[in-house]
């Protein structure tokens, strides 16, 4: 069927075994192919096979436990599988047919919901400052039989307090707090089921003085789930979860999966897991809860059947720079768009802006990507629920640049595609939902490029203030990631824009109407 095409996203290569979906394509005639599904709902997630020599395609399922691919009571149905086709890669961004194949809404009250950005104790544990676990062992225990604390918990009562703080100065609706509940000391890759409850938090840490605190700044908690894999322990504590999050007035959810499902070893992506995340969204959509859930399979537009199903990790995000000396390389971000991003919206995690060095373990180790970069993220990769991902202090030290984080809009009117390459580099322009506020992104991968944009998706006759937020002319993602510089002008929809990226690089641009 695809005959001579060559993957952009994934190289096929008949020693393949399988290729995950979506899956970007250009032929060598200019060609854009995009394979995905849409509307996974009791049923295995797909997966493409290279059968010879001549790159054809065939699809196969994602198996259980036992190697069963589905069980299925007829009458039912299996999912769409999408072919999206154009000779213009914006074309493929702009298709919203994945969204469309699905059930409208399963609620006619959405008034609860509400896209936001927020802020987290979170970063800080990934770089090395901090840990997740309030003891370093699990079975560091003194002689009264409690744990033993090792110092470095970052989910205290005062160091939460501290984000508050932060979010509310700077307009951000809501906090992050990984960390709180007891079960870290030993969570990871232990094939067990009762690791973690969703109610107890660690000594250090006051639920009810937080959520006072946090409500008396005009600041909403963001509650956080982290199931180690025991989606069975989770399921059985629904309930309990969820009435705590309505009792301490937490709007949103951020669920977690990281290692072996447990018990059986069952596949993120096969028919069990994708049931159990339909579960939690409806149980989330029954208590009024917005749901982001991580390490989760791969969206396929059933956030417009569970409209509180905000966002999804579901590939590498920021996190992954702290994780190896590799981290995602420049080119990803053009990617994902192309792949991840077109089942629905990604919790990336932009907004990094200390690139370089993570206190802890790896100084030398840095994000491939620049400062500006990272601030047109917040408009290329789409999510109704966005991080500002790094840590406050780093924010504080460059604040002209964190003015865009907190101007940025996260839900939208309008989208334009302004100009795209898989791979190369993206544009994109998005209108702010219910005012004339747009704003701009544009990244490219490891060459730095230029383009003269038009400025013709903004509205005729008014004037607007474009602030650019660019790459210094020095600027280069592995030698001088940080530089930058913030340029302000008049501009009109008949213009154009000269922006310049560096190496790695990006822009970001908010345009305001003139009063």
């Amino acid at each position: 069927m695809v005959a001579k095409s060559t993957a952009i996203a994934v190289r096929i290569s008949p020693d393949s075994k399988a290729v995950q979906t979506p899956l970007m394509m250009k032929t060598p005639d200019g060609v854009y192919i995009n394979i995905h599904e849409a509307a996974l709902l009791n049923y295995s997630a797909m997966q493409l096979h290279v059968e010879n020599s001549n790159y054809q395609l065939t699809a196969s399922l994602v198996p259980d436990a036992y190697g069963n691919k589905a069980y299925l009571h007829a009458p039912s149905h299996t999912p769409w599988r999408t072919i999206i086709i154009s000779d213009k890669a914006t074309d493929i961004l702009a298709s919203k047919m994945i969204l469309n194949l699905n059930e409208p809404s399963k609620t006619s009250n959405t008034s609860w919901i509400k896209p936001m950005k927020f802020v987290g104790v979170w970063w800080e544990m990934q770089t090395g400052k901090g840990t997740w676990n309030y003891s370093d062992y699990p079975d560091s225990l003194g002689k009264d039989g409690n744990l033993i604390p090792n110092g470095k918990h970052s989910a205290n009562t005062a160091n939460v307090k501290k984000y508050i703080d932060f979010a509310a100065a700077s307009h951000i609706k809501g906090v992050l707090v990984e960390g709180w509940n007891t079960g870290w000391e030993d969570w990871f890759g232990n094939w067990k089921e009762n690791v973690f409850d969703f109610v107890t938090p660690y000594p250090d840490y006051d639920v009810q003085e937080i959520v006072r605190y946090a409500k008396s700044k005009g600041v909403s908690m963001i509650m956080h789930n982290e199931t180690s894999g025991s989606a069975t322990n989770y399921e059985r504590q629904l309930d309990t979860a969820y009435r705590f999050m309505n009792r301490f007035g937490f709007p949103a959810v951020k669920t977690g999966y990281v290692g072996k499902i447990i018990p059986r070893g069952e596949h993120h992506d096969g028919q069990w897991m994708v049931n159990h995340y339909e579960r939690v969204a409806e149980k989330a959509l029954e208590h009024h809860v917005m749901i982001d859930m991580h390490e989760p399979m791969r969206p396929t537009g059933v956030h417009r059947t569970y409209p509180n199903w905000m966002a999804n990790e579901a590939a590498r995000g920021n996190e992954y720079n702290a994780f190896t000396d590799e981290g995602n390389t420049p080119e990803h971000e053009t990617i994902l768009p192309f792949t991840r991003l077109m089942g629905g919206p990604m919790d990336y995690t932009p907004g990094i802006f200390k690139l370089k060095g993570y206190a802890g373990y790896a100084p030398d180790r840095q994000l491939h990507s620049t400062l500006a970069k990272q601030l047109a993220l917040y408009v290329t990769l789409y999510s109704p629920i966005q991080m500002a991902a790094d840590l406050p202090e780093n924010y504080l030290a460059k604040p002209d640049a964190f003015q865009f984080i907190k101007d940025v809009a996260v839900d939208w009117d309008d989208t334009k595609i302004l100009e795209a390459e898989p791979g190369e580099y993206i544009t994109i322009a998005r209108k702010e939902k219910g005012n004339n506020n747009w704003f701009l992104g544009a990244i490219t991968n490891a060459n730095g490029r230029s383009a003269d944009i038009s400025l013709q998706f903004l509205q005729p006759g008014k004037k607007y203030i474009a602030t650019i937020y660019a790459d210094a002319a020095d600027a280069d993602y592995q030698k001088k990631p940080e530089a930058y510089q913030i340029t302000k002008k008049t501009v009109t929809a008949d213009m154009t824009i000269h922006l310049v990226l560096a190496n790695g690089g990006g822009a970001a641009v908010s345009f305001i109407p003139v009063k």
